[in-house]
């Protein structure tokens, strides 16, 4: 074989390996990303101030979405904060489930009436605000539509909860936030 054949088959060998893999994103199956998630307390891709993290009052932000055609009438809603930077995987900061239809946003430090608040990474029901240990790190807000509220008790599992709203979502949305500590 030629040396350029091999080179040839190299390089084609590295552009498949790192082309095609499926990114650290919360997903949502097949669902469109239908749904824009944003927050008065910051924009995505911008820093989440120090008082919804650790090192302040750790108040989950204010949250709001609205939806495409694709969500427009979903049963129930879910929310999912994640930080696929931690050190250990992907570390899960709030899970809430059976989000009423009809709500479209969060205040500050709420949590959603008649919604179910699942144990999350750090052994609560109920947010967990960022505390990165070192470096910035990417939070993400994920809303997703589901066709049927999922029933799950507060002490599902996490694993139970993540696959059963990712299987189901008719969309989704996400709205990312940086933290470092210290800055």
């Amino acid at each position: 074989m030629s040396r350029r054949a091999v080179v040839v088959l190299l390089c084609a060998g590295v552009v498949s390996g790192c082309g095609g893999e499926e990114s650290s994103d919360p997903g949502a199956g097949d669902a469109p990303s239908a749904i824009t998630v944003t927050s008065t307390a910051f924009t995505d891709g911008g820093n989440i101030p120090v008082g919804f993290t650790c090192d302040g009052e750790e108040a989950s932000p204010p949250l709001a979405w609205t939806a495409g055609d694709a969500a427009a009438k979903p049963a129930a809603w879910a929310l999912v904060v994640d930080d696929p930077d931690a050190p250990g995987g992907t570390f899960v900061h709030w899970v809430v489930l059976d989000i009423p239809p009809a709500t479209r946003s969060l205040a500050a430090g709420e949590a959603p009436r008649g919604a179910t608040q699942v144990t999350n990474s750090a052994g609560s029901a109920e947010y967990a605000g960022p505390c990165p240990p070192s470096g910035t790190h990417h939070y993400r807000f994920t809303v997703y539509a589901l066709p049927a509220a999922t029933g799950l008790p507060a002490d599902a599992g996490i694993e139970d909860a993540l696959a059963q709203v990712r299987s189901s979502a008719t969309a989704t949305g996400t709205l990312v936030g940086l933290y470092s500590r210290g800055s």
